[in-house]
């Protein structure tokens, strides 16, 4: 009797060991699991931007071939552009990208206003609206970015999940933040 007794509560003890392991195991995974999301939806909004600087030669090229407009003006979009693909931080990055912004929406409102038989042609309408897709895309992946995190970070900070967080060191992410610059709209001159 004495050795069953003793047989049932090491397997007792076995059993709630294992049951504590698998809870380790699966909120550990868990959190990986959050943590890759917010990192391949950072990636998607890198590869939403690498899409619009690699549309910006099309569409520069296009417009060059109808109209004259100020060299000064295609300058800046391909100096920010430039900057974009030389960009080697989050930081440098996001401020590149800021400056794209303002190049593009500069040019574009520009030469939409001041070109009119430009919007007319089909590959200016065509290159457009992949700009504007493109861009739709950005929002979209900020979004999708910002809701990763925003689940990401609230798994690491309830309970019991942030003890497992706490002991394998997951950090808080960072949400997507336009810089103060895009606080205000820009302001188009000819």
């Amino acid at each position: 009797m004495k050795g069953k007794k003793t047989l049932i509560i090491i397997l007792a003890v076995v059993a709630v060991i294992g049951i504590l392991i698998g809870s380790v195991a699966g909120s550990y995974n868990s959190l990986v699991d959050a943590q890759t999301a917010v990192e391949t939806k950072q990636a998607d909004i890198q590869t939403q931007l690498q899409r619009r600087a690699d549309l910006i030669p099309n569409f520069v090229e296009t417009v060059k071939g109808y109209t004259k407009y100020e060299q000064d003006t295609l300058t800046a979009v391909t100096e920010a552009r430039a900057k974009v693909g030389k960009a080697t931080d989050a930081q440098s990055l996001s401020e590149a990208n800021d400056e794209l912004d303002r190049a593009i929406s500069v040019w574009v409102n520009a030469v939409t206003e001041a070109y009119p038989d430009l919007k007319a042609n089909s590959n200016y309408i065509a290159l457009q609206d992949e700009l504007a897709g493109t861009e739709n895309r950005i929002a979209v992946a900020r979004k999708d970015y910002n809701e990763a995190v925003q689940s990401y970070n609230s798994m690491i900070r309830k309970f019991p999940k942030n003890i497992i967080a706490s002991m394998f060191n997951f950090e808080k992410a960072e949400f997507f933040q336009a810089n103060d610059d895009a606080q205000s709209v820009p302001k188009v001159e000819f």
